[in-house]
């Protein structure tokens, strides 16, 4: 059975259940008065009988409205005159049963209003409250379903979207990890051209570092601590990279295990070497300080930059960080500061807040 159908079914038969039950207490109040000689045992008993036979009349009546209001493709005119008419009949055969079945096989007496309608078939007040019983019994179905519609139309947009953004995240980190990979390489070719030593070394820490990516990335959450794992292997490639490079490297994480979503901090170092430490003459350095503190992320990294860098770097790192951030932690503060010889970044974000996805 398809969920639509499941969730229909499970929520109309908690409603006819429930509406039954309502009808049985109110009849069964309403007897006492109109029958007072009766026991409350026979009372109840005729209230349960005449309920049901009520409800084999709502029910197909309740249906067939809904039938008809499901049906786009009709026209208005028409969807009023069968509602008419379907109303009507229901409204006559609720008399009919009221009258000729009720009143004397289950209350053993002949339904009279007064002297001058003995019948009290044809009597306006009784249809009224016939025509009456039946709209109310109508206005709750409808209401039950149109809800239920409605909610789960907020689920599926809700689906929708979820998996809108899981393909939107995948193919930023798919832009991402390519971009490392190459960049590495190019780092790699340029040490066996020379004959490093470290060689070997760089190689192992990148086939860590990318397995991380394959298998670690892949997942929507990760735990914080192994993202700062993947951020000081990397660093160690750049360090046998960069001789002369100098790391300030802080991390105080008061819970290891609190989820990030992955690659998100390892982009802005990424950054940092490609548009700063990796085309500084000089002595370069990048400091990087991580603290969590009560579910609240602070990370700050500066780097040593060239005054002029070259005017065609690429910046396509950067606005991939900041589309995911936007996707995954709406409320979250960055800052990017780009002074003359030091590139500043800062991020906050408050994984307490609860308006991601």
């Amino acid at each position: 059975m398809k969920p639509d159908r499941k969730s229909k079914l499970y929520v109309h038969l908690l409603f006819w259940i429930l509406y039954y039950i309502l009808e049985v207490y109110l009849d069964f109040y309403w007897s006492r008065y109109q029958f007072p000689d009766a026991g409350w045992q026979q009372r109840l008993q005729n209230t349960i009988v005449l309920e049901l036979g009520y409800l084999l009349i709502k029910m197909p009546l309740a249906y067939s409205l809904l039938y008809i209001y499901e049906q786009t493709g009709l026209k208005r005119f028409i969807t009023y005159i069968s509602c008419c008419f379907i109303i009507i009949a229901a409204v006559l055969v609720h008399r009919l049963f009221t009258h000729y079945i009720i009143y004397p096989y289950i209350y053993n007496v002949v339904e009279t209003l007064d002297a001058k309608h003995p019948s009290g078939f044809i009597n306006g007040l009784v249809a009224f409250n016939s025509f009456m019983d039946l709209i109310f019994m109508a206005g709750l179905i409808f209401g039950v379903e149109i809800t239920r519609q409605k909610n789960l139309l907020k689920e599926q947009i809700s689906l929708l979207k979820s998996e809108k953004l899981d393909q939107e995240l995948t193919m930023l980190k798919a832009q991402i990890n390519p971009h490392f990979l190459f960049n590495t390489l190019n780092n790699i070719y340029g040490m066996a051209l020379k004959k490093a030593d470290e060689t070997p070394e760089v190689i192992l820490q990148l086939s860590k570092v990318m397995r991380y990516n394959i298998y670690e990335a892949s997942e929507r959450y990760i735990s914080i601590d192994k993202d700062v794992e993947n951020i000081r292997d990397f660093l160690q490639i750049q360090q046998i990279r960069h001789h002369d490079l100098v790391i300030h490297f802080n991390e105080n994480l008061d819970n290891p295990s609190q989820s990030i979503s992955p690659l998100i901090l390892i982009q802005f170092v990424e950054n940092a070497f490609k548009h700063g430490v990796s085309e500084t003459l000089g002595q370069s350095f990048i400091r990087i300080d991580i603290q969590l503190n009560n579910g609240v992320l602070h990370y700050h990294i500066e780097n040593s930059k060239e005054e002029k860098p070259h005017g065609n770097s690429t910046k396509i790192g950067l606005k991939n960080i900041r589309r995911q951030l936007e996707l995954l932690y709406p409320k979250h503060i960055l800052t990017v500061e780009s002074k003359n010889d030091l590139y500043i970044v800062t991020l906050i974000i408050d994984f307490n807040d609860t308006s991601r996805f």
